[in-house]
């Protein structure tokens, strides 16, 4: 393809299609590599079997155990075929109403999902931070790369519920936290999405810790309205005005693309029977500490007593139960 006299004319569409051919590749690839080991398998248990030979099967049991795992993982990744899903992640947690208490509950789902990136082998940056009064986050932006991690996160979009004892509370009472999640698409250079500069409204502010500490002294704090739509976006998380102005464009960028492209879907009417409204009371996943530990998700049904394990960033099997729903299950 890269052959044809004219293909280098338009760069960006060059670009686009050598991607598509890489991401092709790596399929391949990956395909290429499970058969081999499904061979390689095959012919050592025919050597076992023919030499009664007892710790060469038992070794090749153990190689079956893990060719499995792969196999499985391989078959998992074919739903995550989406336009959108091998792209990096924006991903925003915001603390809901009562204070303390659910800026807490934000902070420990920060932690769980930097753990999850961990696990994954992933990796992140912190665009934005805005910490709580007294303890907790108020919201947070990550940046989270790794490959298909748009794909996986996308379903963890909604609002999150947490029930315990409050640790913030004298007299021992169990409490209700919300906070909600939304994750973006990062979205490429070469993807268009036009913001006219008539259509934001920018402000430099200083920016502040926790307690009211300047995290310095001059305006580098960037909050970015775009005026058509509504949304406003800010970065504070650099000691750089420009550096902050980058992240918060960025941001906007791939929130503007999500939600032209979640219009279309409506217009198409592909995905409106599947859409659930992100709101208080509507939460996609309960995460009980008390009376009972119990961690469990409202769409799937998917379920877990060990609530630490899914602090500590253990939420594969409530992603992978809802991308593996039929569109008219979801």
């Amino acid at each position: 393809m890269s052959s044809e006299p004219n293909f280098w004319n338009d760069s960006q569409k060059a670009q686009v299609v050598l991607k598509e051919i890489s991401e092709l590749k790596k399929w391949s690839e990956r395909w290429q590599k499970l058969y081999q080991e499904a061979e390689e398998v095959s012919l050592l248990q025919i050597m076992a079997e023919e030499e009664k030979d007892a710790q060469a099967e038992a070794e090749v049991n153990a190689d079956l155990v893990e060719l499995k795992k792969e196999l499985d993982a391989f078959e998992f990744l074919t739903v995550l075929s989406g336009e959108d899903d091998s792209k990096n992640a924006l991903l925003a947690i915001h603390s809901g109403a009562g204070g303390t208490e659910s800026q807490d509950w934000a902070q420990m789902l920060l932690r769980m999902y930097t753990r999850w990136v961990e696990r994954k082998g992933f990796k992140y940056e912190t665009i934005d931070f805005l910490a709580g009064e007294e303890a907790g986050i108020k919201s947070v932006t990550l940046e989270i790369t790794g490959e298909y991690a748009y794909g996986y996160l996308k379903a963890e979009s909604g609002v999150h519920r947490l029930v315990r004892i409050s640790p913030f509370d004298a007299n021992q009472r169990r409490h209700t936290s919300f906070a909600s999640v939304f994750v973006y698409p990062e979205i490429e250079d070469n993807i268009t999405v036009e913001i006219k500069d008539d259509d934001i409204k920018f402000e430099a502010f200083r920016a502040s810790g926790a307690g009211g500490q300047h995290v310095n002294k001059v305006s580098s704090a960037v909050r970015i309205t775009h005026i058509p739509t509504g949304i406003v976006v800010q970065c504070q998380s650099e000691r750089s005005q420009l550096r902050n102005k980058e992240n918060a464009l960025k941001v906007l960028k791939s929130r503007l693309y999500q939600l032209y492209k979640d219009e279309e879907d409506k217009k198409l009417e592909k995905l409106e029977s599947q859409k659930k409204k992100i709101e208080w009371g509507s939460q996609i996943r309960s995460y009980v500490f008390h009376p009972y530990t119990m961690v469990k998700d409202h769409r799937t049904n998917a379920e877990t007593g060990d609530v630490q394990a899914v602090m500590d960033g253990a939420i594969d099997r409530f992603i992978e139960a809802y991308l593996s729903q039929k569109p008219e299950e979801k």
